[in-house]
């Protein structure tokens, strides 16, 4: 469990906060909508700049923020554990982070009421490992001996001793060395580690990257009933400011539809934004990714989160030691704020 934990270093955390200090408009209590002031937010990304979150930067170039009543910045994540520091710490809004990870967090600290999720991007686990081909790694049994690279705070590194339990991998076996978001693909592509962590639709990237077919493991494989990101918010935001809560998140949600119907056009609008960002590796990541937000065949609201669902994957990680009993869907999940179903 200790692996757990470790979800940031405490100089990484440190150095985020200070960067980020001042940002955050959860000090701020007034509720500027219609008013014609725009209330200031700050925006985390899930992880980094890829076209998985192109969204966000859509929301704020087609104006649906403003119209909203939000200034949004938008500031380069670092992985789940991060984020949810930093988002406690008030030191950023809204952030999206894999619910598994948020869930593995909690259980591990047996502390809930710090945060809360107020929405679904993604109905099902993104999470996945990625090598290339040539470098020995084929099913998950091949990761043990192997480097493989990713942030502190992220999902997928989170979420490994579960994954490794379940596919059978000896997890003591697997050496993590630590990477940045921005740094990862380029550590896979030079041969310094045999693989990295990153979501399903990072395959287009990764290749265009590399330069070699990708090899991609993911963990909805032996995980089948998680959910991917979810937007959280601050337990305080979400109690003191409601309705600001719901009008950031339905402007969000907007950008994210609109990005999945013109993923061209968002990989553009990233690109404006994030010079270092391939356009066309972001538009098929968002094509990619247009599968796991919608519900396949249940027609359910986009953001909309199953109460049931939560319970499951709960039970999930209960069942394979992760986290101890008690947790609950409501201990983490504001479902007063997350769009109905």
């Amino acid at each position: 469990m200790k692996s757990l934990t470790r979800t940031v270093t405490a100089v990484a955390l440190a150095t985020a906060l200070a960067v980020m200090s001042g940002c955050s408009s959860s000090d701020d209590s007034s509720d500027t909508k219609g008013n014609g002031k725009l209330e200031k937010v700050t925006y985390l990304t899930s992880f980094g700049n890829f076209g998985r979150d192109a969204y966000a930067w859509v929301a704020k170039e087609k104006k649906f923020f403003e119209e909203a009543g939000f200034d949004v910045d938008i500031k380069s994540g670092q992985g789940t554990g991060g984020n949810i520091d930093l988002v406690v710490a008030g030191k950023a809004d809204f952030t999206p982070v894999d619910l598994t990870g948020a869930l593995l967090k909690v259980g591990s600290t047996g502390k809930t009421g710090d945060f809360v999720a107020v929405a679904a991007i993604q109905q099902r686990t993104m999470a996945a490992i990625f090598s290339t081909e040539g470098s020995g790694i084929s099913t998950p049994k091949d990761l043990e001996g192997k480097k493989i690279a990713d942030t502190p705070g992220s999902v997928v590194r989170l979420l490994f001793p579960t994954y490794a339990r379940l596919a059978g991998v000896d997890a003591t076996k697997v050496d993590w060395p630590n990477g940045e978001a921005s740094g990862l693909m380029g550590m896979l592509a030079g041969g310094s580690v045999h693989g990295i962590g990153q979501f399903v639709v990072g395959k287009p990237t990764v290749e265009a990257v590399t330069k070699k077919k990708a090899v991609m493991l993911p963990y909805s494989d032996v995980m089948t009933d998680l959910y991917g990101n979810v937007l959280i918010t601050s337990s305080k935001l979400a109690k003191e400011k409601p309705d600001m809560v719901k009008r950031f998140t339905a402007a969000l949600l907007k950008g994210l539809e609109h990005s999945l119907a013109n993923p061209a056009e968002a990989g553009e609008i990233l690109k404006k934004n994030e010079p270092t960002a391939n356009p066309q590796s972001a538009a098929a990541e968002l094509q990619l990714m247009d599968a796991f937000v919608k519900s396949a065949g249940s027609g359910a609201q986009v953001g909309a989160l199953d109460t049931q669902r939560i319970a499951r994957c709960i039970a999930l990680l209960q069942g394979a030691g992760s986290i101890p009993a008690g947790l609950t869907p409501e201990k983490i999940i504001d479902f007063n704020l997350v769009p109905k179903a």
